[in-house]
């Protein structure tokens, strides 16, 4: 099947179009699982012309019908791994992190979480015999954690027998931008998805999409209970974007969040993560991250469509994630 640009549905021209692509909207895909609301407003059209657009999109897409079981499994085989070449790790998430799914870090600070958001980031870039999907990574920095030198250190720090681009080349496919308030975190989603589409017919298109950390914003803006549900509904909104972007380009989304403590635990860890079911029905796979003995970290899989509950050890030194 060719590939389709915006300009081949009906009633779309050059100005609709760009007005589509200024909005975020750059592929079929993303016309197709948009809501009508936020298409009429990013074209500026009526929302009965947004719904024939979007009905045309779903269409030209195979989007929105039912599929049976079979074809469901077809299209599963398009999901990739992406390693962090601890195999035990690895072997908990069911051989890596898995495309068209968001997966959620969570833990204290220390724990790991922007360490794990490094690594990933450089292995993202290697071949997909060697680990990695070969392809570009996306990194939204809410915290100011992304640390280059880091990706210097784990550049310098991964196996001999890998082949690797030099450290220059690896940097120069992280792109990242820093979200200075919860609004800005999520219009750099919509930038995410331009820069997307433009890298996606190149030979490094987008493989991975990064955000640390995921609630650090909205837990600061949205303090108190009385701002809890517009919190709610701007976080959800956040994470059908960034699934959507998972989805549109076979593609990891790997989100770091914060926790906080619950003071009526007695028994067991107090803590949970901050966001509640909207980030913990959104993530597809949930990894708790804590401090062990040693300078060891612990991972264990807290949530998973298909996979058991289980717990794997790692170490975080000087070049990166290392198994025990």
């Amino acid at each position: 099947m060719p590939e389709l640009d915006i300009e081949d549905l009906p009633g779309v021209g050059p100005t609709t179009a760009d007005k589509l692509r200024d909005g975020g909207y750059t592929t079929i895909e993303g016309i197709a699982t948009a809501s009508y609301a936020d298409l009429a407003e990013a074209a500026e059209i009526g929302e009965s012309t947004a719904k024939k657009m979007i009905k045309e999109a779903r269409k030209m897409a195979d989007i929105g019908g039912f599929k049976t079981g079979t074809v469901v499994l077809e299209e599963r085989k398009e999901v990739r791994k992406l390693q962090s070449l601890v195999p035990d790790f690895d072997d908990l998430m069911g051989g890596g992190l898995e495309t068209k799914s968001i997966t959620e870090f969570y833990g204290e600070f220390g724990s790991g979480k922007s360490q794990i958001s490094h690594q990933m980031a450089v292995n993202v870039q290697l071949s997909e015999e060697e680990g990695g999907l070969n392809g570009s990574c996306i990194y939204i920095d809410t915290e100011n954690t992304f640390r280059p030198e880091r990706i210097e250190q784990m550049v310098h720090g991964l196996p001999p027998e890998i082949e690797h681009p030099p450290f220059a080349t690896i940097l120069e496919h992280i792109h990242v931008a820093k979200g200075y308030t919860s609004d800005h975190q999520m219009l750099l989603v919509d930038s995410a998805r331009e820069l997307a589409g433009e890298l996606k017919t190149s030979d490094k298109p987008v493989r991975l999409f990064i955000v640390d950390s995921l609630t650090a914003h909205f837990r600061a803006e949205y303090s108190g209970r009385g701002t809890l549900s517009v919190r709610q509904q701007k976080l959800n909104k956040h994470m059908y974007d960034l699934a959507k972007l998972a989805e549109e380009h076979n593609a990891v989304v790997l989100v770091t969040n914060q926790v906080q403590s619950n003071p009526a635990v007695f028994f067991g860890d107090p803590t949970k993560p901050v966001g509640g079911n909207i980030v913990g029905h959104a993530s597809k796979f949930r990894v708790y991250l804590r401090k062990s003995k040693g300078g060891k970290r612990v991972a264990k899989l807290v949530d998973s469509p298909s996979l058991p509950d289980g717990e794997a050890a790692f170490m975080v030194d000087l070049t990166g994630l290392k198994p025990i």
